[in-house]
């Protein structure tokens, strides 16, 4: 046995590692059409759900989440959500909510309350022969609902997959996606106090909620180093760490975001022994609270695996290590942009 694989080995064999007894599902697979209409392009993926399971999800999600002077605001000024929201979104999103009989208000305030609360673990890493991993787990509240409303979709363009990402059913902006050959993207929330003040001042500046601008970089962006200052210097209507990862060598880097511009650029750094960088929801430069530590393990895990060993079912191990993965987990997605096909995304902690 080599031993950088000891550790891991070990793990699974203890148990401690949370694989379940049964392999993991995936999520529905679906496409949506950048050719067609807005208003239509996510019709198609309602179909593989059960709507009135929808309607009652959603309608929890924006109960629980948003506060009730967010709900009189966005109300008062439904009027200006049109002008507001950036094209193709508001057409996107008004599509499925005359489907499901919610206003264009609520939808909207759906899409930014999944923005509030999305703890995560994501991991950016290069093995010994230059070869770039991205993988991260998405932590959230309501698994119970969202385990069945994930999906991971294909946009295509010309008939052609532009960009692949995953999602809630509902949710237009993704928090996970991969530009085929060019790069991939992680967002982790960086919960700075006072969200919904801040984010609904910000989002009537025009500035971008997280998830859409991880969609508007995946869709236009060329190269990496586009999308890493796409990302970095967009303003956004809260903070952020947004983790990318390219298809060369040292093309790794986790943006800590202010709501105007970037705190800190943290790359990767191969040659002097940083061949990863793990981002939870906190600053890389302060230490976690112990009540929620998963950089440690995380960390643990990726030095017990050795960067020799590392690949993308290694990196789906590491971020299957308790706490890393624990009861809040939703899905866990690992990829590679230089290999677009790996793409591998599954349901966690479901049933």
């Amino acid at each position: 046995m080599r031993p950088a694989l000891a550790l891991p080995l070990a793990l699974l064999l203890a148990g401690v590692s949370v694989w379940a007894a049964r392999a993991p599902p995936a999520p529905p697979l679906v496409a949506v059409s950048l050719d067609a209409a807005p208003e239509l392009r996510w019709l198609p993926a309602l179909q593989h759900f059960d709507l009135g399971f929808l309607r009652a999800a959603m309608a929890r999600i924006l109960g629980d989440t948003v506060p009730k002077w967010v709900h009189v605001v966005m109300r008062e000024a439904a009027g200006e959500l049109e002008r507001l929201l950036p094209r193709p979104f508001t057409a996107e999103i008004r599509g499925p909510c005359a489907v499901l009989n919610f206003s264009l208000a609520d939808c909207v305030l759906l899409n930014l309350a999944y923005e509030s609360t999305a703890f995560c673990t994501s991991i950016v890493a290069q093995d010994s022969a230059g070869h770039i991993y991205h993988g991260r787990n998405l932590d959230y509240p309501f698994g119970d609902f969202l385990r069945k409303l994930t999906i991971d979709v294909q946009f295509l363009k010309n008939g052609q997959i532009a960009f692949t990402g995953t999602t809630f059913i509902g949710y237009v902006g993704l928090w996970t996606g991969q530009s085929p050959r060019k790069f991939t993207i992680s967002g982790n929330e960086r919960d700075k106090g006072w969200w919904w003040e801040n984010a609904i001042a910000a989002f009537f500046q025009r500035h971008s909620p997280i998830s859409w601008l991880i969609r508007t970089t995946l869709s236009e962006s060329e190269n990496f180093e586009a999308a890493v200052y796409k990302l970095a210097k967009t303003p956004l209507i809260a903070d952020v760490y947004y983790i990318v990862g390219g298809v060369s060598p040292w093309e790794g880097v986790v943006i800590t975001r202010n709501r105007g511009g970037p705190a800190d650029i943290w790359p990767l750094d191969p040659l002097n022994g940083a061949w990863f960088r793990v981002e939870t929801n906190y600053d890389h430069w302060k230490p976690v609270p112990e009540k929620d530590d998963r950089r440690t393990p995380a960390i643990k895990a990726l030095n017990a695996t050795g960067q020799a060993n590392l690949t993308l079912e290694a990196l789906f191990q590491v971020l299957s290590v308790f706490p890393v993965y624990n009861n809040y987990t939703v899905y866990t997605t690992v990829m590679s942009a230089a290999n677009p096909d790996k793409y591998m995304t599954r349901i966690r902690n479901l049933g």
